[in-house]
């Protein structure tokens, strides 16, 4: 496998986030325009990014070990928790604490189950990561407390975190190996609630290439960089550029579905941004 420097890691990650971001405008989409829900369109987004992972890779012998069944069940937990939180609480509430909360967790994962330490740089940068997110959708998030949105946002944290770690601990396993067997177990254990919910889109145009564009960027390319830059970076330093998804989604909603941000909401893009470009600018290496 090919090395991978702590710089272009950083740059992976950034650019998954990104990626991510547009990911969550794709589903709402497919919600109105595919007739599909939440965990439907989950599972398609994990067979679809499975196939195209498969179709590039073809002919590229995979190894797959328990660790690739964790690290789906894992994936599986957390997207349908997230989708959970929005259920109950919305999507503003749903964001700011599953993303605040996984790097929090993600850093005490890493610091007591990895022996990694945080430098001066990192712990400030997810300070102010933490303080833009809060002030990119906290005032949205407190007029739709709910406390059983809460809670799934804090498994999806737990979720995402442990993906974070089990895929940092096997840094040296082979990361399309670990996207597409992710991909694979992770629609396995959605399968039954998709069944349920109803997992057959409405044939046209639109909801076709909202799912072949579901499939190949938010999740084939940016979960592909993501599995590669943890075999160079800490995990806690990915899991504070991946904060970065919340301004490409808060982007998004303002340029696609005429959202209005906030100055205080604003200023929370700006320090967001600022504490992310940092960090990946100051990549830490194992």
């Amino acid at each position: 496998m090919t090395h991978v420097s702590a710089r272009r890691g950083a740059l992976y990650v950034s650019v998954a986030a990104t990626a991510w971001g547009t990911g969550g405008a794709a589903g709402s989409l497919l919600f109105d325009t595919g007739g599909l829900g939440p965990v439907g369109v989950s599972l398609w987004r994990y067979l679809l990014g499975a196939a195209f992972l498969l179709l590039l890779t073809r002919g590229t012998p995979f190894t797959w070990n328990g660790r690739t069944l964790l690290v789906g069940a894992g994936m599986a937990v957390y997207q349908t928790a997230y989708f959970a939180a929005i259920a109950h609480a919305g999507v503003a509430l749903a964001t700011v604490v599953t993303m605040g909360a996984t790097p929090v967790f993600t850093a005490l994962g890493s610091r007591f189950l990895l022996r990694e330490r945080l430098g001066r740089i990192a712990l400030g940068a997810l300070a102010a990561a933490l303080a833009g997110l809060l002030l990119l959708t906290g005032e949205a998030a407190l007029r739709a407390g709910s406390f059983p949105g809460i809670a799934f946002a804090l498994v999806s944290a737990a979720g995402y975190a442990g993906v974070t770690l089990l895929s940092r601990h096997g840094r040296d396993d082979d990361p399309r190996a670990a996207a597409v067997g992710g991909f694979v177990v992770g629609a396995v254990c959605l399968a039954p609630f998709a069944l349920a919910e109803g997992v057959v889109p409405e044939v046209s145009w639109a909801s076709v290439a909202l799912l072949g564009y579901l499939g190949a960027v938010p999740t084939a390319l940016a979960y592909g960089l993501f599995f590669r830059a943890l075999t160079a970076l800490r995990a806690t330093t990915v899991s504070i550029i991946s904060l970065g998804e919340a301004v490409g989604a808060a982007l998004l909603g303002v340029l696609l579905f005429g959202e209005r941000l906030t100055p205080v909401a604003w200023s929370g893009c700006v320090l967001l941004l600022a504490a992310v470009t940092v960090l990946a600018a100051r990549a830490e290496t194992a």
